[in-house]
């Protein structure tokens, strides 16, 4: 078919709206905009969800507008309490809020939030600058540990760590950029990043080849995971990182995103079709997207689903058993 010149601007408008367009238009029982809490600039949780964001927002016809918080303990507050409702936690602080028993909850269960779609694993980083007297786990005794933000996955889980090994240490709390500048500027010994690798923050200091990464070692992750049991044993691939030319043994936790739970089933079926739909556009966003794939749905062994994600992964044929409310 011959398309006259000016025809041809048409048709080429026409056919890239075609492409571009949303999955699904806004239906009249959904919200008129969504919130995302994800964490502070500088991690993972934050590159990852502006770029969930993006991807919702073109998918869903509706906006969808990233929230930045302190982590995933506030994120859970912020679901039970409808300021969100779409959310990044770890199964870790999930399991907490659910029972209700971290500090945090004082006592009371947090039971608005449901299992949507895996994410990643999140590692624990130590890390320290290459001249560092630091060789071991057991030599951050008596040290200053930056942490990240109050409330983040590693400002929770770190002082249980140090506990498990018998360790006491001062712990520094902040945004991942200042914890960042405080270990090349001297300010902090040791960085303990709980996060998705390659981690935004970590890449930076990367760049000046100044850091070195400390290894847990096998007895150590048996005190570890005996005294917190939702750690797993997690490796860091041999060139995640430029200076890591082997893969770093360590341990971490799953990432999963949850939804409020009188979110419509409809759509939530199309959030968790839009995400792996366009899983491409989410590792455009963070490399750490490679693990959002359907069959990690068996990483949440606790939380039930959300109506609306349970009948996708059964519509979708993924092999296991999905617990929804």
């Amino acid at each position: 078919m011959r398309i006259p010149s000016r025809g041809l601007l048409l048709f080429c408008i026409i056919t890239f709206a075609a492409a571009a367009a949303p999955v699904a238009a806004r239906q009249p029982n959904w919200p008129t905009t969504l919130t995302l809490a994800t964490a502070s600039p500088g991690g993972t949780y934050h590159a990852y969800g502006a770029g969930l964001a993006n991807l919702l927002t073109r998918a869903l016809g509706l906006p969808v507008i990233e929230r930045t918080t302190e982590g995933p303990i506030e994120n859970i507050q912020l679901v039970e309490a409808n300021e969100a409702q779409i959310a990044f936690v770890t199964l870790g602080a999930a399991l907490q809020g659910w029972n209700g028993t971290g500090d945090w909850t004082k006592g009371k269960p947090f039971r608005a939030m449901r299992a949507a779609f895996p994410m990643y694993s999140t590692p624990f980083h130590f890390i320290v600058l290459k001249n560092s007297p630091v060789a071991t786990l057991a030599d951050l005794a008596g040290k200053r540990i930056g942490v990240g933000p109050h409330g983040g996955t590693s400002g929770s889980y770190v002082p249980r760590i140090l506990g498990a090994l018998n360790l006491s240490a001062t712990l520094v709390e902040g945004s991942w950029e200042d914890m960042a500048a405080k270990l090349e500027n001297g300010e902090v010994d040791v960085l303990a990043a709980a996060v998705g690798a390659p981690f935004p923050a970590i890449a930076s200091l990367e760049k000046n080849k100044n850091i070195r990464y400390i290894p847990v070692e096998e007895e150590q992750v048996l005190a570890i995971r005996l005294a917190i049991p939702e750690l797993a044993v997690v490796n860091i691939p041999a060139g995640t990182y430029p200076s890591l030319m082997k893969a770093y043994p360590t341990v971490g936790l799953y990432n999963f995103a949850v939804v409020r739970r009188d979110l419509p089933d409809d759509l939530v079926y199309q959030i968790v079709e839009a995400v792996f739909t366009y899983h491409d556009q989410l590792l455009e966003a963070h490399p750490a997207a490679a693990a959002t794939v359907p069959e990690n749905f068996v990483q949440n062994t606790f939380l039930p689903f959300h109506s609306g994600a349970s009948r996708y992964y059964s519509n979708n044929m993924v092999s296991g058993v999905v617990r929804a409310d």
